[in-house]
């Protein structure tokens, strides 16, 4: 968590000063919004994600324990929440397949393939990335997107560092096979 919450500003909130809590809200609503959409892969639900991760943030303000910091306390709750909005959304809605290719067959301009062809490549990455369980999306998103360290990461998800280890390889893994076509491709 790139934004930093004071130990004054965390002191008030927890007291039940709403003056603070919006000052949390706002200084971390850009990371919480980033980490959520990049779990989820939808804009919709991340900000669903955005919103019951400060609302459980709020409720569970008291439970915070200052032996972890609180931007690591506050990515735990997203992912747990971002992951939740999933397993509702997979439990209500059909899956689409994204690697679908329902574009006619028309010449396009060099910079328009190029862009299509990013188009492709990003929606393949989603694709890839919608098939991990949601442990190892969460490890993978936590490691490589926002750059955390293994004991980082393990904290974040309350897992071992040893689980983490083995839901980022699987997940990489996984990846690298799904997306194995993709790399010989580029013109």
């Amino acid at each position: 968590m790139k934004a930093v919450v004071t130990e004054e500003v965390l002191a008030r909130a927890r007291s039940g000063d709403q003056a603070a809590f919006r000052l949390i809200v706002e200084g971390c609503s850009r990371d919480v919004f980033r980490l959520a959409f990049r779990i989820t892969g939808n804009e919709e639900d991340a900000e669903d994600a955005v919103q019951e991760t400060f609302l459980r943030a709020y409720r569970k303000l008291d439970a915070f324990e200052a032996r972890a910091s609180f931007g690591t306390w506050l990515y735990r709750v997203t992912a747990n929440t971002a992951i939740d909005v999933l397993r509702r959304r997979k439990r209500t809605s059909e899956q689409t397949d994204l690697l679908e290719d329902d574009a006619p067959a028309a010449r396009v301009a060099p910079s328009q393939e190029k862009s299509v062809y990013r188009r492709q490549v990003r929606e393949r990455v989603e694709a890839a990335l919608s098939c991990l369980s949601d442990l190892e999306r969460s490890a993978f998103v936590l490691r490589h997107f926002e750059e955390m360290s293994l004991a980082e990461v393990s904290e974040s998800l309350d897992t071992t560092v040893s689980a983490t280890k083995q839901a980022l390889f699987r997940a990489v893994r996984k990846l690298r096979k799904s997306l194995a076509p993709v790399e010989g491709s580029t013109s």
